[in-house]
């Protein structure tokens, strides 16, 4: 493993800084995760009326885009932070390393759940992670019973399982690049796969027979955007979309987040695990940029501090589920050290 976790930090690789002190901005640059967008914006505004510091500049790029920026390379031209709602991949590590972005300082900040939401007035409706796979995978089981793949010939959730009302299977969800969809098709996609046995074996073989999405119109990519996912909601009461946790808190009242296997997503049942489809969330820190921008370190230490993430925080009531107790007390005071220190 590439990886070697210590606490709430893991250096990837141990290698010389790359020079980054002709940089001229006097802004921390963050990119990644349309999920953590909306906290780290609070954490900046926060941040930037409570210290010299100027407020960030954020991008919401996606988890997968922003790693490929993160990774680029060290310097004024590359950004210093990237927001993602998965770990790191063993490729985009290696990616890293060959642009010389060879310390970084992985920072668990929280946890989401992804929900299935549609507006806020249409019917309630409880789906299996069974049902989600059939909807939108783009091969499935034949309807016929024989042990084949065919591609998907269902139009309507009736289709799929006659208990589901008749409307047509219209879904808004993110693109490839984006973390909430990598986290998707493997928690949602490949477990509602294994509900059938015969193809259960063939999962464990080839991923992509269970979490490749259709391409026919009913699954709609809409970038990462995932305001955009919740306008399109309301004007298509329908219709249903992939959205972070964080999305329907937001919205309350204008959308709603549909029971999967019978678990509605809340606060408690992503913290509890017993809602399924719910993932850590993470800041990445190139460790040079900090030896030359005392920012980061000022950023870093308001997000991890008791009142941003801890129980009563700031973000909770943005949909960010807090770290359990035991994680939080250890975090928080590796946070604080590394955040004190003056040449990492």
């Amino acid at each position: 493993m590439l990886l070697k976790f210590t606490s709430l930090f893991a250096v990837l690789v141990m290698t010389p800084y790359y020079a980054y002190a002709d940089s001229e901005r006097d802004y921390i640059s963050i990119v990644g995760s349309s999920t953590i967008y909306p906290f780290a914006k609070v954490v900046g505004e926060i941040f930037s009326s409570e210290t010299k510091f100027v407020k960030p500049k954020l991008e919401s790029t996606g988890s997968g885009f922003g790693f490929r920026l993160f990774c680029a390379g060290v310097g004024k031209k590359y950004p210093d932070i990237t927001n993602a709602s998965r770990q790191i991949k063993r490729n985009e590590i290696e990616k890293c390393e060959k642009n010389r972005v060879s310390k970084i300082l992985e920072i668990k900040i929280g946890y989401d759940g992804i929900t299935i939401a549609r507006d806020n007035n249409s019917a309630d409706i409880s789906l299996t992670m069974k049902d989600i796979y059939l909807a939108l995978a783009k091969e499935v089981p034949n309807p016929d019973g024989s042990e084949e793949l065919v591609t998907n010939p269902y139009k309507t959730w009736k289709d799929v399982n006659e208990k589901l009302p008749g409307i047509k299977i219209k879904v808004f969800g993110p693109p490839p690049t984006s973390g909430t969809r990598d986290t998707f098709e493997e928690l949602v996609m490949l477990e509602g796969c294994k509900k059938i046995s015969w193809l259960n074996s063939l999962k464990l073989k080839n991923k992509k027979l269970c979490s490749t999405i259709r391409e026919d119109g009913a699954y709609i990519e809409s970038g990462e955007n995932d305001n955009l996912i919740v306008r399109k909601l309301l004007s298509n009461p329908d219709a249903m979309g992939i959205l972070g946790f964080s999305f329907v808190v937001k919205n309350r009242g204008r959308i709603k987040a549909l029971p999967i296997n019978g678990v509605k997503p809340k606060f408690n049942t992503i913290a509890n695990g017993s809602y399924l489809v719910s993932r850590p969330l993470f800041l990445y820190v190139k460790k040079a940029h900090i030896a030359f921008f005392p920012a980061i370190k000022a950023y870093i230490k308001e997000f991890t501090s008791d009142k941003a993430i801890g129980s009563e925080g700031y973000l909770l009531k943005y949909g960010l589920i807090p770290l359990h107790e035991s994680e939080l007390i250890k975090y928080r005071n590796n946070a604080l050290h590394v955040s004190s220190l003056k040449n990492i």
